[in-house]
């Protein structure tokens, strides 16, 4: 059992939050506080409870509470100042909803990294603010480009430029304050209780329905986008290995351990489903502009650490649709 300790998460209620601090749970002694606004995407706090396990739990402590506001003295307090690690998991993510409302996303993701980074400097126990940005900073990756950690960014849309800001906020209070910094960024993450606005909750409602999946393509409606899908639990594994094991200072990516293409992503499904798949290639880009059609991550720094994925993605992907059949109340919006 590794050594006691206190982690703060943020984000905990959500998607990816919930499970990391489902793994938190399992595989450490650690206390934990978690702090979240609990807006849409959270769900209430439905994903803790859904696990059974968390709320109620005498090592978990839960606070919601606005991140782009500093933290009250009071909670501050409730908290305590012991704390070793700081997971900043959350954020607003949604490239279509940043589009609409870009000014939300300046809010949340960089206003409120710049709150916990400005608590963060008052915190003498801490070993390491782990800030968790996207594959998204890099912009779009050309046929046969796969992005480095220290790679340039190239934003397309108002989410991934926030996160990457936020990126630079954390590098510059390390380098002014010597806050100690670790950055990893993520590529598309799937599982258990994911919100049904994400491609793969989506289109397995769609296919109980009988209804079309869209597919996002190339202007031509020719070449389907495609992504590195990766389980929220293979994520929240890499997250805590890597806050055990990486440097601080260091930048890192998590990535699956194959590229699909969101066409054959759902032909997969819907075999494992056994249901027919109706689908359309459609020109998102041009309706949706800020969307790209291809990310692409290199994992050498993490593989060269001794990472290795727990689960694969077959098997991941076959656990989450026979799952999310079995719980549906998660397809609802």
């Amino acid at each position: 059992m590794r050594s006691n300790k206190k982690i703060l998460i943020t984000g905990g209620c959500g998607f990816i939050g919930h499970h990391f601090v489902e793994h938190v749970l399992r595989n450490t002694n650690w206390n934990i506080v978690i702090i979240d606004k609990l807006n849409y995407a959270s769900k209430g706090l439905n994903r803790l409870r859904d696990l059974g396990n968390v709320l109620g739990n005498p090592r978990v402590n839960f606070f919601c509470g606005e991140l782009s506001e500093a933290l009250s003295r009071g909670v501050r307090e409730e908290i305590g100042e012991d704390v070793n690690y700081i997971v900043h998991m959350g954020a607003e993510t949604h490239v279509d909803n940043s589009i609409k409302d870009p000014e939300v996303f300046i809010k949340r993701n960089v206003m409120g990294t710049f709150r916990l980074l400005e608590y963060a400097r008052t915190l003498s126990h801490l070993e390491t603010f782990f800030y968790f940005s996207t594959d998204e900073v890099f912009g779009a990756a050309p046929p046969g480009v796969a992005y480095k950690e220290w790679d340039r960014h190239k934003p397309t849309n108002p989410y991934s430029a926030t996160k990457a800001a936020a990126e630079d906020l954390c590098i510059a209070y390390e380098n002014t304050y010597k806050v100690p910094i670790i950055i990893v960024n993520v590529m598309n993450a799937f599982g258990e209780r994911q919100h049904v606005e994400k491609f793969i909750p989506n289109t397995i409602r769609k296919l109980l329905h009988n209804e079309t999946v869209l597919i996002h393509a190339n202007k031509d409606k020719t070449v389907p986008g495609s992504r590195f899908y990766i389980h929220a639990r293979n994520i929240a594994a890499a997250v805590l290995f890597i806050l055990e094991k990486g440097e601080s200072g260091e930048k890192y990516n998590i990535v699956g351990e194959k590229e699909l293409d969101n066409l054959e992503l759902a032909q997969l499904i819907a075999k494992v489903m056994e249901v027919p798949l109706k689908h359309e290639l459609v020109d998102f880009h041009s309706d949706r502009p800020g969307h790209d059609l291809r990310y692409c991550l290199q994992d050498t720094k993490l593989t060269r650490l001794g990472w290795e994925l727990p689960v694969s993605f077959d098997e991941s992907l076959a656990n989450t649709i026979q799952w999310t059949l079995n719980n549906r109340y998660w397809l609802e919006d």
